[in-house]
């Protein structure tokens, strides 16, 4: 590798960890907006989202310049290739902490109500997720990465719950029913925050390893644990 790939090749990791940082931060306000009801909190998100997608869009810009210019080779193509990758899924997180946010606003209007299913442990779970996820990247940490793999499924489960929970719950409460559906919206974006997390692990393991697991991913944790 020459030194000006190096240097640009640090320039990427550097870029991408910052626009991580600043989506992990904001699923963490889109939660709390949510459980305290706060709409300034989630005001913030929403106009928030712009920086987001403008640092997108220029790590996009970045990757394709190396690409074009240093033609990497090996590991070097992996981790730009994984880099597009992971970039796309953190907007795409961005964008489910602004649709939360969203929920959030709508629900502070309505009477409060008893959320009902374990909104807590989902939310905990799907940020860890996200946060190792992030720290698997850092690392290079492929062991890391395939643990946040195995819990997607326990968040996939709680989705699920979340679903009869409030099935059951349009039918005791009928008037309700507006709040309800938000909630199972909230449901719905933190599971998919979690797909995305995933989606980042598994780029992890293919940046270390130079496997694809995605269409495989319960072989080759079972493999490697």
């Amino acid at each position: 590798m020459t030194i000006h790939l190096q240097r640009e090749i640090d320039h990427l990791k550097k870029m991408v960890l910052a626009l991580g940082a600043e989506v992990e931060e904001n699923v963490h306000k889109a939660v709390e907006s949510l459980s305290n009801r706060d709409t300034k909190l989630a005001e913030s998100i929403i106009a928030s989202d712009s920086e987001i997608d403008r640092r997108e869009v220029e790590l996009e810009e970045e990757c394709l310049k190396v690409l074009a210019l240093h033609q990497p080779v090996a590991v070097d193509l992996r981790f730009v290739i994984a880099v597009l990758k992971i970039n796309n899924d953190l907007e795409r997180i961005g964008d489910l902490a602004v649709n939360i946010a969203e929920r959030a606003i709508v629900l502070s209007s309505h009477p409060p109500m008893d959320i009902p299913f374990d909104f807590k442990e989902m939310s905990e779970k799907t940020k860890r997720m996200l946060k190792d996820s992030l720290d698997a990247l850092v690392n290079m940490d492929s062991r890391l990465a395939k643990k946040v793999c195995t819990v997607d499924d326990e968040v996939d489960a709680i989705n699920r719950e979340m679903y009869i929970q409030v099935q059951q719950g349009i039918l005791d409460n009928p008037e309700r029913i507006g709040s309800l559906i938000h909630c199972l919206s909230t449901s719905r974006h933190l599971e998919r925050i979690a797909d995305h997390a995933t989606n980042i692990a598994e780029d992890v393991i293919y940046m270390v390893a130079g496997e694809i697991v995605r269409h495989k991913a319960e072989e080759f944790l079972k493999e490697n644990s």
